[in-house]
């Protein structure tokens, strides 16, 4: 007896993702995205910790390129202060993300220093707007 199991989800193992995985790990190797990442990581590591002193954030953490901004929440409404510093980036042109109170600051590997302090300055007005 055999059992079927079907298998052909876009995200796991289909041809055409696997092609494009592959695609993209060549894309990184060619163009020494990771070693580039590597050397950018110092830089936006100081820059993202630049924002500890910035009112309600209670902690920064991050590694590589990737950043986390921890917000304290208002009272009776999680996740609505990192929220509206989301829109106010978002209409300033950065997007980042949020997770609760949270933001997520996450570059493409290809970012410039100066695109790291544009990034960093907007996320600071947004987030002394919203103090």
């Amino acid at each position: 007896h055999l059992i079927e199991f079907f298998h052909g989800y876009t995200y796991s193992s289909h041809p055409l993702a696997c092609a494009a995985a592959l695609g993209t790990l060549a894309t990184y190797e060619d163009e020494g995205l990771l070693t580039r990442a590597g050397e950018l990581q110092d830089y936006f590591a100081a820059a993202v910790h630049s924002l500890r002193e910035e009112p309600n954030v209670i902690d920064i953490r991050n590694i590589g390129l990737v950043g986390g901004i921890e917000l304290a929440p208002i009272a009776g409404s999680p996740a609505k202060r990192a929220c509206d510093i989301f829109l106010d980036c978002y209409e300033k042109g950065v997007l980042i993300r949020t997770t609760g109170d949270t933001l997520a600051l996450s570059p493409p590997l290809i970012i410039e220093r100066a695109q790291i302090d544009q990034i960093i300055d907007t996320v600071r007005g947004a987030i002394r707007r919203h103090a």
